[in-house]
């Protein structure tokens, strides 16, 4: 079963899943995969992925050690620039930033990438990106030189999940951005999933397993932990934890 088709079975069976999003630059330049990797292979989250808003070269050396780790895991890339395309992955996350004004991000840095991409054979998977504001400026509103949708206009953002879906999108992600304050407060969540069809994901400024609930019992089909297990990478099971005990209850 391929990613894509692993998701759609898992919404149709109403589970939540989760994905540990993890960082080239920060990891490649620390001791840390191992530890990380270790955690990965003892809790199990449903992917991970691959990818940052500031590094710009392929993280083939990355997805090598964590092979290691992650056994049948998908390793997905989710790419903040064309040069981390790597057909070493699993599947890759082609994402169109839909919130923003910058045609380059909508969809001239696909469109530079997509004949190599489709060469390569990989697994590739349409994404709508909406960057929400998280309560501090994140480096992709930085490095696309756009602003956040303000999460006090939920039907803006909603209607930009709408809009990207009708567009044929596959997926549609809410992100507060990397090492926001806070994360997408679930009314904004249950705004989106009242108008949407296709698999939500919700990442950015997740600090607990208490707010990935909140998450995914909102309405999120996928939460997204990133920089918070960089620094306690032990937590991860706190999050597997949950995630068990929502599809638990999804099963009574």
């Amino acid at each position: 079963m391929n990613v894509e088709d692993y998701i759609k079975h898992a919404c149709s069976q109403h589970q939540k899943m989760l994905a540990v999003l993890l960082d080239p630059e920060e990891l490649l330049e620390s001791e840390s995969i191992c530890q990380i990797g270790s955690h990965i292979r003892e809790h199990r989250p449903d992917f991970v992925f691959v990818g940052g808003s500031t590094f710009f070269e392929s993280p083939d050396a990355l997805i090598s050690q964590l092979r290691n780790y992650t056994g049948d895991i998908p390793i997905v890339i989710f790419p903040g620039h064309p040069a981390q395309f790597t057909p070493a992955a699993d599947a890759l996350l082609f994402l169109s930033l839909i919130s923003g004004n910058n045609p380059d991000m909508l969809i001239g840095q696909q469109a530079a990438s997509a004949r190599k991409i489709k060469e390569s054979g990989i697994e590739t998977i349409s994404m709508g990106y909406i960057l929400v504001d998280g309560g501090r400026e994140s480096a992709t509103a930085r490095i696309t030189g756009t602003r956040p949708l303000s999460a006090s206009d939920p039907e803006r953002i909603a209607d930009t999940a709408l809009a990207g879906e009708m567009l044929g999108l596959h997926l549609i992600y809410l992100e507060a951005g990397s090492g926001a304050l806070h994360p997408a407060r679930g009314s904004l969540i249950r705004s989106v999933r009242r108008f949407i069809r296709v698999p939500l994901i919700v990442g950015g400024g997740m600090h607990s397993a208490a707010e990935a609930e909140a998450a995914w019992g909102a309405g999120a089909d996928i939460v997204v932990i990133g920089n918070h297990l960089e620094e306690f990478p032990a937590d991860l099971a706190l999050f597997v934890e949950a995630r068990n005990k929502m599809n638990t209850h999804q099963k009574l």
